[in-house]
């Protein structure tokens, strides 16, 4: 064979190797990405995996900040017990043993409890409990703060659901407003002595929530009864205003100052609409009493960036102020 046969032989064996190592080199990148992919976007695969998620957010403050979401959107405490339940449904069969019951347990209870299901919480805690080991005693301490969390939010009333079926008629507890308050005072002191007792815990912000759960309950009781009480629209937009102050640093403060700005939008339109501006008894000093603090609340909302409330009394503002000028300029002045 001569010199030129074996340098041809060599450049065409150099190029198959070259071509031979890009596509396998494109093969290996190509298995990485989607490896990647996979394990980003995919099925959970192991307990650890939830669990350590579940742990890194057991301690966020959830009354101060809403809770973490996970890369599909949903609530963080949701989405872990929707899969811990997935994998005890799927690897039913490797389950079996109940080598992983007290954790499965333990994780279900910490979910729960951010879901305000303190009930079921309890329970999970109080099957954790039964096994010896480190979860142990944090089970029974845990199941302990459930359980008095749930004892507390049963006293007084709830907000009512609009959709569920109509009662018959409004009880003679619910037309006695210091009964109703006097409950919602115990259910709040019972919480506070609590949140003196978990400290500075996880449980400080779960009870923080539900505290501010018995004086949300207080305030829109007041709105939704301010007809049928003495001075009810006072003590209406008294309890608002009360909401409002109590609750300052919660990530629902926002949601109570619509509140309260909706009620005096309301008010607004009830006094337009009972008293029309045409007649000599509408007043529009009484008139701009209501105008003003609504105005300002929402404007002080709209102002707050990258809230989904911001978008929210932008538009109501604008409604309301559309509404202000179908009302004479030689009446009101806007």
């Amino acid at each position: 064979m001569s010199v030129d046969e074996q340098q041809r032989l060599v450049a065409r064996a150099a190029g198959l190797f070259a071509a031979l190592l890009t596509l396998t080199l494109g093969v290996a990148c190509t298995t990485a990405k989607q490896k990647k992919l996979e394990a980003q976007y995919g099925p959970t695969e192991s307990i650890v995996e939830v669990v350590s998620v579940l742990r890194r957010h057991v301690p966020d403050d959830t009354y101060r900040f809403p809770p973490a979401v996970d890369f599909t959107g949903r609530n963080v405490y949701r989405s872990s017990l929707l899969r811990l339940e997935s994998i005890q449904r799927i690897h039913a069969d490797a389950l079996r043993s109940g080598y992983m019951d007290p954790v499965l347990a333990f994780a279900k209870g910490r979910a729960l409890e951010r879901l305000r299901a303190y009930g079921p919480a309890a329970a999970q805690y109080r099957e954790a409990a039964r096994f010896d080991g480190s979860l142990q005693q944090l089970a029974v301490d845990s199941a302990r703060v459930c359980e008095r969390i749930a004892t507390a939010i049963t006293i007084g009333i709830d907000l009512i659901d609009p959709l569920a079926a109509p009662e018959q008629g409004a009880s003679a507890s619910q037309l006695d407003p210091e009964r109703i308050v006097a409950e919602l005072e115990e259910r709040a002191a019972l919480l506070s002595g609590l949140l003196d007792e978990v400290g500075d815990s996880h449980y400080g912000a779960v009870v923080r929530e539900e505290i501010e759960r018995a004086d949300e309950v207080r305030a829109h009781y007041f709105v939704s009864m301010r007809f049928a009480l003495p001075d009810g629209q006072l003590r209406a937009v008294a309890e608002l205003q009360r909401l409002v102050a109590r609750h300052g640093p919660s990530k629902r403060r926002l949601r109570h100052l619509l509140d309260l700005a909706s009620l005096y939008d309301g008010l607004a339109h009830e006094y337009v609409t009972a008293v029309p501006p045409e007649s000599l008894e509408f007043d529009p000093a009484r008139f701009q009493e209501l105008v003003d603090p609504a105005s300002q609340l929402y404007e002080a909302v709209a102002t707050q960036d990258g809230t989904p409330e911001k978008l929210e009394a932008s538009r109501r503002l604008e409604a309301f102020l559309a509404f202000t000028l179908q009302i004479g300029h030689d009446r009101f002045t806007p």
